[in-house]
């Protein structure tokens, strides 16, 4: 019979085993004793349920997930941002800020009732652990606050850090830790982090169009997800994501760039009704951290605030480009003009006379464009009687018709197409003021005349229906807007009336079609808007008629049309060659005929 022999190795195994269990119920107690005393120092910590340190101590499982400590909610906070940590999972229960309220006169927050999810998959120890499944002990020194968990023979900590400085740049910005020790992690930690963003507008429809999850990748390159749907992405050397929730954003940034993420944005408004909906947007990430020597230790800082250009524009990160400020020419109209303008008279003036200042400076340095539009438009008016003759005389020989008006324009030494391109000069300033005004931060909650907050709608009534692409209420500078633009166009448009052609858009209708248009396009966007449409139209019909009464000269403009007939110009580059493509046009059409 084989004898049972003790093995040394074995003896050795279980003494190190026996003090590792010592060792961690000691740190364990240790622990828990500092928690006690920390939360009896800390004024700014709220703590629910909380635990006896002497039934902490005397837990038998608390070296592994310590699941007889109840939850429990811990708070830090400054004068601008409270966070309420809870302790199963370690992240953010809540995240209020502190300045702000909502629609319905409640305060914002950016994370409540679980709308949010940070947690790390690990592969340590032989275990697969997940965060949101552990238990953490809160322990606070000062402005910090520690998260620790004890678990697969490791301990796991999440550091919080909240500035308790007054600056709105400082205070709505911490520094969040990731640490490990003893958990011997060997490959890349997952992390997952999803929102879903809460309603804070009285529009769900107009707040939904700018809540966006917004990242910059390769240092300077910054990708959007649709605002309008459902959308996936992914890219490399990511320096921060934005969960953008319109006017208040959830903004992380690593110290060291994502490897890789995978994003995804997601509807979750309510279908039937968008005004009963709660969430506008699921927003999800899925990354790795990289372990260093087998333990993991990471920072982020986190932003959680008003997504304001004033703030955002004081970071290094670049993370001012999350807001939309529009492509191209427009953004830099944004940043570098329309901000800056409205900053400065906002300083000094209510922000509806700002709105209405800052719109008399954009006509009056647009007044030489609308003076060219202008006078292209009297040019073409003296022609009028003989491009009518033109048409009556050629009928339906559309080719020499074409040829003969031509003709006409240049020896009268006019351009039907310059009356055009001063009005194309001033689509970029027009399209600028459309993506400034809904995310210009500072309209937000301030009043003017009967509009209660000129960065929402402005409602008189509402009404007993819904009418579709319109709404249920009726906003009244989008009204007023749509007549002064029906006024303008009338001016315009009608004066230069040209008898419709086959085939050729009746013109006429757009003049009731863009008035149409505005009613029902801004009957739901941002009053502010609204305002500046209104008081730009009305300028520019003042303009126009100063123009058309005291500057232009229609009888002058004649007799400089019948001069340059007698001495007509050369035809430029542009007009011969189209001269040129007219005639052979022409000559295909004859050549055609004989066959």
């Amino acid at each position: 019979m084989e004898e049972k022999r003790i093995d040394p190795l074995q003896i050795i195994g279980f003494f190190l085993l026996f003090l590792v269990l010592i060792w961690m119920m000691y740190d364990q107690s240790e622990m828990m004793e500092q928690n006690a005393q920390a939360q009896s120092n800390a004024p700014t910590q709220t703590v629910d349920n909380n635990p006896q340190p002497e039934q902490l101590a005397a837990s038998s499982n608390a070296q592994v997930l310590m699941d007889s400590i109840p939850e429990q909610i811990t708070t830090i906070q400054n004068e601008l941002l409270r966070l309420s940590i809870t302790s199963k999972g370690g992240f953010i229960e809540e995240a209020e800020v502190k300045a702000h309220t909502n629609y319905l006169d409640e305060q914002v927050y950016v994370v409540k009732d679980a709308n949010t999810e940070f947690s790390l998959r690990i592969e340590a120890n032989g275990s697969l652990i997940n965060t949101r499944d552990l238990d953490f002990l809160p322990i606070i020194d000062g402005n910090q606050l520690t998260m620790r968990s004890q678990v697969a023979g490791g301990t796991l900590e999440f550091i919080y850090t909240l500035s308790k400085e007054r600056k709105e740049s400082e205070a709505y910005r911490f520094q969040f830790v990731i640490r490990s020790s003893g958990l011997n992690v060997q490959t890349e930690t997952n992390l997952y982090w999803g929102l879903d963003g809460i309603r804070h507008a009285l529009s769900a429809d107009y707040e939904n169009r700018y809540t966006q999850l917004t990242y910059q990748y390769e240092d300077d390159k910054v990708q959007a997800l649709s605002a309008m749907g459902d959308d996936t992405d992914s890219d490399k050397n990511v320096s921060w994501i934005s969960y953008r929730q319109h006017f208040f954003s959830m903004i992380l940034i690593p110290s060291t760039q994502f490897e890789s993420i995978d994003v995804e944005s997601s509807s979750l408004m309510n279908e039937d009704d968008s005004d009963a909906s709660v969430y506008l947007k699921r927003f999800e990430t899925s990354t790795a951290i990289a372990a260093q020597n087998g333990a993991l230790n990471t920072t982020f800082d986190w932003f959680i605030g008003p997504t304001d250009y004033k703030i955002l524009k004081t970071y290094d990160e670049n993370i001012s480009e999350s807001i939309s400020f529009g492509w191209g020419i427009i953004g830099w109209i944004n940043r570098f003009l329309f901000f800056p303008l409205f900053g400065l008279l906002s300083g000094f003036l209510p922000y509806g006379i700002a709105i209405i200042v800052m719109t008399i400076i954009v006509r009056l340095a647009l007044s030489p464009v609308t003076y060219k539009s202008y006078l292209s438009q009297a040019k073409m008016k003296v022609l009028r009687p003989e491009i009518n003759a033109l048409n009556d005389k050629y009928g339906n020989d559309r080719a020499k018709k074409q040829q003969e008006t031509m003709k006409l324009y240049t020896k009268a030494g006019a351009n039907p197409m310059a009356g055009c391109v001063p009005s194309l000069l001033q689509l970029p300033v027009f399209l600028g003021l459309f993506y400034f005004f809904p995310v210009a931060f500072s309209l937000r909650g301030k009043s003017f005349l009967w509009a209660e907050d000129l960065s929402s709608y402005d409602a008189i009534t509402e009404l007993p229906f819904s009418i579709p692409f319109y709404g249920d209420h009726v906003s009244l500078f989008p009204l007023l807007a749509s007549i002064a633009i029906f006024v303008y166009s009338k001016m315009t448009m009608g004066q230069q009336m040209q008898p419709s052609q086959p085939g050729m858009p009746n013109m006429k209708f757009m003049i009731y079609l863009m008035p149409i248009m505005m009613l029902f396009f801004f009957n739901n966007y941002a009053s502010g808007l609204s305002l500046y449409y209104l008081i730009s139209n009305l300028i520019t019909i003042g303009i126009m008629l100063v123009i058309k009464n005291y500057i232009i000269d229609e009888e002058k403009i004649f007799l400089q049309i019948e001069e340059n007939k007698k001495n007509p110009k050369k035809q430029s580059r542009f007009q011969r060659k189209m001269e040129e493509m007219m005639n052979q046009a022409e000559q295909q059409r004859r050549s055609g005929r004989r066959r």
